[in-house]
């Protein structure tokens, strides 16, 4: 089984719902204390042995390409000025991370849209696709994980997410499972936002992906799905009939953030923050001595 040495981001969504803010901001930009969304999603690809990064941008998303890049002179002479060298050392090692490469997407709307502008850099080997605007924190990564399982099986690998709160069901995809050992189970389907009293189970699958280089063939066929849309489900799907086997891992010591949304990006920003080691004494006196009615 090939090794996985490439990822793509797609980010070129509008981010609708932070309105106004992301009338000029990128979603993917926005912070999480002092690191934007989009970063975590990098340093867990990295960390898990993959350094060519596909980024897939749209208009408006400039703001991605200069957070990755080099800092320019003026900020350097300034932190170097104020003997900040370790803001320095931290800002330069950003761009440092990874091979960056950037897609405009074009064509429709849709999730499988950005993960088809890849196929020119991609070529003919399997591959990483993470959203820019959610991301995982375990140990180890998420990605290492799923990739371990997909070497020795092979095929579709998705990363699973159980969800305590049963009437959480309905916002997810929900996989009805087959267990195949541990933690790994083979996905028969995937039902999307079911009814939470007959969901298949409380597995979610979605937020990372591995999959091989046909699905471009299989996106390329789709007609546009659900609000007129290309869904990388609906190719996943497509292969899975072919006889592609579509695994779930749930991933381990891990901790699910959900960014996309104004409540949960919220409270990831005060759950890290708590775990700042410049703030999180100060912040936690802050938050105790609310007064909350």
């Amino acid at each position: 089984m090939k090794k996985i040495r490439k990822a793509v981001i797609p980010a070129a969504g509008f981010g609708t719902r932070f309105l106004p803010q992301t009338k000029a901001l990128p979603k993917e930009m926005l912070p999480i204390v002092d690191k934007p969304v989009i970063q975590y999603v990098v340093e867990e690809i990295v960390a898990s042995g993959v350094k060519d990064i596909i980024i897939v941008t749209g208009a408006l998303k400039r703001a991605i390409e200069d957070h990755f890049d080099v800092p320019n002179q003026d900020l350097i002479k300034n932190l170097e000025q104020g003997d900040k060298h370790e803001l320095l050392e931290q800002t330069r090692m950003i761009s440092e991370m990874a091979n960056f490469i950037y897609v405009r997407q074009k064509g429709l709307y849709g999730n499988g849209t950005p993960v088809l502008a890849a196929e020119p850099i991609i070529e003919d080997e399997p591959f990483a696709v993470l959203w820019g605007d959610e991301f995982i924190y375990s140990k180890p990564p998420r990605l290492a994980q799923m990739m371990e399982v997909h070497q020795e099986l092979g095929g579709i690998v998705i990363s699973g997410v159980r969800i305590e709160k049963k009437e959480d069901l309905k916002r997810y995809g929900i996989a009805d499972l087959e267990l195949v050992r541990n933690n790994v189970y083979k996905i028969k389907s995937i039902v999307e936002k079911p009814d939470p009293d007959s969901a298949p189970s409380n597995i979610a699958t979605h937020g990372a992906y591995i999959v091989p280089p046909e699905i471009f063939r299989a996106l390329k066929s789709l007609k546009p799905g659900k609000g007129g849309e290309i869904w990388l489900v609906d190719a996943i799907n497509l292969l899975q009939n072919e006889g592609v086997p579509v695994y779930a891992v749930e991933i381990q010591n891990g901790r699910y953030y959900d960014t996309g949304n104004k409540l949960e990006y919220m409270k990831t920003v005060v759950e890290l923050a708590l775990e700042h080691p410049d703030i999180k004494t100060e912040f936690k006196k802050f938050l105790k001595d609310l007064d909350i009615r």
